[in-house]
């Protein structure tokens, strides 16, 4: 694990952007193609409007999320409403978004739709993820119900999640698509973070999820 550590937040995020997007150009170059998978919530936010704004060849980006509450997308807890908002606009509106959510009731019933959607987009170009003060990435919280086969060298590309610190039922990529992604940044902020950090290098993946993906992960840290 590389640790990187910024003056302050604003920096960060304008920074990991201008990496993110020299990676994406650089798989652009080489393959004519490139995947971009991130995170929900606000905290990537700003990173989202940076990249929005880069001039890339984003019809040949697919760009997809870690994991999605299953809510439908006019919902305030839907990640993919967040990502029409700040990130597949301006520049990047002809970015391919993957879909993480269907029309249906529960997640289990779509899995197979959706995981056949992700797999000609594997492996990962570029993946950002964040972590929880609790050490979760993605849907992978500590104690949500199938958290060791998703845990599993063998885990398929996408499972269905429930935690109770979850809230809603969650699809998820699992640690196994995560971790086999060519370029792996961890987003955080805080001291709560930084110390949830260093709490996870010391314990097991059951205990800490994100402990899964941290050997080869770069991990972008200001106060």
């Amino acid at each position: 694990m590389i640790l990187e550590t910024y003056p302050d937040r604003e920096f960060l995020m304008l920074k990991l952007a201008d990496i993110i997007a020299g990676q994406l150009a650089d798989f652009l170059r080489r393959e004519g193609r490139a995947s971009l998978c991130v995170p929900g919530g606000t905290t990537p936010g700003p990173i989202f409007d940076t990249l929005s704004g880069v001039e890339l060849d984003w019809d040949n980006v697919a760009v997809f999320l870690n994991d999605e509450r299953w809510v439908p997308e006019d919902s305030e807890r839907s990640n993919t409403r967040l990502l029409r908002q700040r990130l597949i606009r301006g520049r990047a509106v002809n970015a391919r978004l993957v879909p993480l959510h269907a029309a249906t009731s529960t997640p289990e019933e779509a899995l197979g739709g959706l995981a056949a959607g992700l797999e000609p987009h594997l492996p990962i170009s570029v993946l950002l993820v964040g972590m929880g003060a609790d050490m979760h990435t993605a849907s992978l919280f500590p104690g949500a119900d199938r958290l060791a086969e998703a845990l599993a060298p063998d885990a398929p590309v996408l499972m269905a999640m429930r935690a109770e610190a979850a809230g809603e039922p969650r699809v998820t990529l699992t640690a196994r698509v995560l971790r086999a992604a060519f370029n792996i940044h961890v987003l955080i902020t805080g001291a709560d973070k930084r110390a949830a950090l260093e709490r996870a290098m010391a314990m097991d993946a059951m205990d800490a999820p994100v402990r899964a993906i941290l050997d080869n992960a770069t991990v972008h840290w200001a106060e």
